[in-house]
């Protein structure tokens, strides 16, 4: 069974609130990776906001978070935050997206993402934004 994982959506300040809750919950970031760091695709100013970050909760469990890039707008209270499913294949994943999916708008359809998972990004038919996450076994 998938795994689900709170993700925090920020305008610019999310790194300021990771370590507020790296703080708060006594962890270390598990994972931080910037714009900058993946692709030349993104604006000049946001090379240094976060793409994503992760900390561990204990029992399986992670909170995940980002800046929203410019050309997602603005996000308002209430709406900054997705839920993210981590997959246990790319069959999962697919279900998942497609069953999710149904009456809703995807996003960004089910493929391989620059940090080399199997991802997609949708957003349900009552409007709930759905990140769908499968990470390949590591090599080696």
């Amino acid at each position: 069974m998938a795994a689900v994982n709170p993700y925090l959506n920020f305008n610019g300040n999310c790194e300021e609130a990771f370590n507020f809750y790296k703080d708060a919950f006594g962890v270390p970031f598990e994972v931080l990776t910037r714009f900058g760091e993946m692709d030349n695709t993104c604006a000049e100013g946001e090379k240094d906001k976060i793409m994503h970050v992760s900390i561990p909760l204990g029992h399986g469990s992670y909170l995940f978070g980002s800046d929203r890039p410019a050309h997602f707008g603005p996000g308002t209270a209430g709406d900054l935050f997705n839920i993210a499913i981590a997959a246990e294949n790319e069959a999962e994943a697919d279900k998942l997206f497609t069953n999710l999916s149904a009456g809703g708008q995807p996003i960004m359809p089910m493929g391989k993402a620059p940090w080399g998972a199997y991802f997609g990004m949708l957003n349900d038919k009552f409007g709930i934004s759905w990140l769908i996450n499968y990470e390949y076994p590591k090599q080696g």
